[in-house]
């Protein structure tokens, strides 16, 4: 469409050839450009010729087509050439530690180190590209099409990082999301709220967590569980990329129960089959101690996963594997949802294909439990989800005698095995709040007096849901890591390799905030000779 006009391109030269051409890389792709040969054009040549790799340039000249055999249908823009007329280098570059192209192997601490670099990469400028324009899509259904508030709520004053003020002895937290303050809102009479919420959380690091992370956090009065899931799965089909192909709604759903039977987990990957099977029956006749001593038990069971051909895919040293991972474990079902997880590698790693990496499949999980026997001391329990999560209707009045049988109202989203979303109804009524956290949970209910005060003064009926936009993304994006789809990640070990925090302060500045470190020995002589 553009032969014959002239262009003017800037951008950074990813390769070049003996002087004759070199292909120009910008955020929209890569141009073919053919260097002058002629003498009248020897000072662009030189210009050229004499500029690094990864030298960003200014070029100006003619769109022509390839000659006959010379086209690129790898390349958007294969057909086309622009022949040089003026050439300029705005910024020369020196040797880097590596080379920008997505073939060449590179460690993770490198690429984080220099991540100012590793962001020129194709893949990760399609992943950051994506990411804008899912979220940008988000934002246009929750306010264009469904009239929600992009409010930015509080965020100091939960738990997790430690903020120093400077007034003696006070911090700050640094929150995990902003649920109290949307609750608020909604008391407020602002009845629906969506933010793209930066989260924090003070622990390490893995392939789907970091530090700090990003929700779209949503929250809306007047609304029930199936509401609430109708608004997520019409968002995701509203925001979804057309290269992945459409998704279909509604999402299927299944309970808690019914995921820890059939798949051992909360977060079951329902691309491919090998269900727990219960085989209970079948070894009732079995005299076999340990069997007989399971199945006599009120409520025991057998179960087992079938696995279809698996003797001809799976060799000896496969089921060691297993066995080991088995004994490791004692919860039944989890023990088997494992095992079912590390079977579809080991055959994948056969060659079968068990889990279609194109392939998107969504799963509502329902009804769990509101309580949770701590692991600490079974004698007590915790919130499953946290203590502002709604009993299920049919089970309020378990609440008051049987609080360890009470379902709950909250849902989580799974895509292919990962949690994407998870929210709740919430308790609206100030009482049931506190009985929740006083006799339940013993916790100091004066710790959220704020809350309790707002829920007597007429709160609504409300809920929410929390969306994990990073991890969401990774999956998307098809990446590795999440860490792949964010312009900053920290590092597996929760440290920006590339400013090198977090590091130390010195006394003086520590002086304002009326904090004194203790360190430990070995890395106080460390620091000792850091500051000489």
């Amino acid at each position: 469409a553009h032969v014959g006009q002239e262009v003017t391109l800037c951008g950074w030269i990813q390769y070049q050839r003996q002087g004759l051409f070199l292909v120009l890389r910008d955020f929209q792709g890569l141009t073919q450009i053919i260097i002058p040969q002629d003498e009248a054009h020897s000072h662009v040549k030189k210009v050229l010729y004499d500029a690094p790799v990864e030298s960003v340039v200014r070029v100006t000249g003619t769109v022509t087509s390839r000659p006959p055999g010379q086209k690129n249908p790898r390349m958007p823009t294969g057909d086309i050439e622009v022949k040089v007329k003026t050439a300029e280098v705005l910024n020369s570059c020196k040797k880097l530690p590596f080379e920008i192209k997505d073939f060449i192997k590179k460690s993770e601490a490198l690429r984080m180190q220099y991540r100012y670099l590793d962001l020129r990469s194709f893949q990760m400028q399609h992943n950051l590209r994506l990411r804008s324009q899912m979220v940008m899509k988000m934002r246009e259904y929750l306010c264009n099409l469904h009239g929600k508030r992009n409010i930015s709520s509080e965020y100091l004053g939960a738990k997790e990082f430690v903020v120093p003020s400077r007034e003696p002895g006070r911090f700050y937290c640094l929150p995990q999301s902003p649920q109290q303050f949307k609750q608020l809102l909604m008391v407020g009479g602002l009845d629906r709220y969506f933010q793209v919420a930066r989260c924090y959380r003070d622990e390490g690091s893995k392939p789907d967590r970091q530090p700090e992370f990003t929700q779209i956090d949503i929250e809306m009065s007047f609304v029930d569980q199936a509401g609430i899931q109708r608004l997520i799965e019409g968002l995701l089909q509203y925001s979804w990329p057309n290269e992945r192909g459409p998704i279909t709604t509604p999402f299927p759903s299944m309970s808690y129960a019914e995921a820890l039977a059939e798949y051992g987990t909360d977060k079951p990957d329902t691309r491919f089959g090998i269900k727990i099977i219960d085989v209970s029956d079948v070894f009732r006749s079995v005299e076999i101690g340990f069997v007989q001593n399971a199945v006599n038990k009120p409520q025991g069971t057998v179960k087992a996963i079938c696995i279809p051909q698996g003797a001809r895919h799976l060799q000896n040293k496969d089921f060691e594997s297993l066995k080991e991972s088995a004994k490791s474990q004692f919860n039944q079902c989890l023990v088997l949802g494992n095992m079912r997880l590390e079977t579809a590698n080991l055959l994948e790693s056969r060659g079968l294909v068990l889990r279609d990496p194109t392939a998107f499949h969504f799963l509502w999980v329902v009804d769990f439990p509101l309580f949770l026997h701590k692991e600490e001391n079974p004698a007590e329990l915790e919130s499953a989800h946290h203590p502002f999560t709604a009993p299920h209707p049919s089970d309020t009045s378990l609440l008051y005698s049987e609080p360890a049988k009470v379902r709950s109202q909250h849902y989580d989203l799974v895509l292919n095995g990962s949690e994407i979303g998870g929210g709740s109804i919430r308790i609206h009524n100030a009482e049931q709040q506190r009985f929740v956290l006083e006799t339940v949970l013993k916790e100091d209910p004066e710790l959220l007096s704020h809350l309790l005060e707002a829920l007597k003064c007429g709160a609504p009926p409300h809920g929410g849901i929390a969306l994990g936009l990073d991890r969401l993304i990774c999956l998307v994006a098809g990446a590795p890591s999440i860490r792949d789809v964010i312009a900053f990640p920290k590092s597996f070990k929760g440290r920006d390799l590339m400013s090198n925090a977090p590091d130390y302060i010195t006394p003086e500045e520590l002086e304002p905030y009326h904090i004194q470190v203790a360190w430990p020995a070995a890395e106080a002589e460390g620091r000792k000779h850091q500051l000489m």
